[in-house]
């Protein structure tokens, strides 16, 4: 029997190097090898470089997180620094 790890995929929207997108990402990196060391993968789009993304994920707000795995799809909007409310959110830790 094989043991399959719950992989999450984590893409973040951002506008540039704004200090909110850069807080975002250096927060969410501190909560992934807090909470999911080895079982996450983060991919960062910048939207003023690909602004065709954004509707994909119906991106209305940045900076964003979306988490695409594991589903459901989910999305916090804003700079991440509300560890608790990115956990729960994110539904690393109940609610």
């Amino acid at each position: 029997m094989v043991k399959v790890d719950k992989k999450w995929e984590l893409r973040l929207y951002v506008a540039g190097k704004t200090p909110k997108s850069v807080t975002a990402l250096s927060n969410l990196k501190k909560y992934c090898e807090e909470h999911l060391k080895g079982q996450y993968r983060i991919e960062v789009i910048d939207l003023l470089e690909q602004p065709q993304l954004a509707e994909g994920d119906q991106i209305l707000a940045i900076p964003t997180l979306v988490r695409k795995v594991p589903e459901p799809i989910r999305k916090i909007i804003g700079d991440l620094s509300n560890e608790e409310k990115v956990l729960v959110g994110l539904n690393i830790r109940p609610a």
